[in-house]
C-alpha cells in the first residue's frame, strides 16, 4: 500500500491504507474524525455524508481512491476559527436535534445544497431531508 494524500478539513493528511477502503473507515479509524457516523453501511441512511470536492458523498461507499488529492470536509471542519457555519447555527437555533446521530449528515447535505443555491426551493429542501434518515 502506498500513502494517499488527502486534504481533510483544510489539513494535508497522508494515510497508508488500501485505495478500496471506504473513506468512512479512514476518517474514523485513521484520522480519529468520529463526527462522521456509520449508519447502514449501504449508502441509504446518509449518516456518513461528507463533502468531497464540495459535493456530498456517502463515505461508507466512497473508496479512499476517489477522495485522493481532493478536498474532504467533515462535520469537524465546518467551523471557521471557532465560528460555527451558518447551517450549524441554524440547527442550534431551531433545536433541530434529537439524539444527534444523523445531524452531521444532514448539516453537510444542507451545506452542499446552499453552496449551489442560496435560496433552494421547498422541494429541494424536502429531498435533502429525505436523503438522511433519522433513527429516532
Amino acid at each position: 500500500m502506498k500513502p494517499v494524500l488527502l486534504m481533510v478539513n483544510g489539513e494535508e493528511r497522508r494515510v497508508t491504507a488500501s485505495p478500496e477502503q471506504p473513506l468512512l473507515g479512514v476518517l474514523r479509524d485513521y484520522l480519529q474524525l468520529t463526527g462522521t457516523k456509520y449508519g447502514c453501511g449501504e449508502g441509504q441512511c446518509g449518516a456518513c455524508t461528507v463533502l468531497v470536492g464540495g459535493k456530498p458523498v456517502r463515505s461508507c461507499l466512497t473508496p479512499l481512491s476517489v477522495a485522493a488529492g481532493k478536498t474532504v470536509v467533515t462535520i469537524e471542519g465546518l467551523a471557521n476559527n471557532g465560528t460555527l457555519h451558518t447551517v450549524q447555527e441554524a440547527f442550534l437555533r431551531e433545536e433541530a436535534f434529537q439524539c444527534g446521530y444523523c445531524v452531521p449528515g444532514m448539516i453537510l447535505s444542507a451545506v452542499a445544497l446552499i453552496s449551489n443555491n442560496k435560496n433552494p426551493s421547498v422541494v429541494s429542501r424536502i429531498i435533502l431531508c429525505n436523503g438522511v434518515l433519522c433513527r429516532e
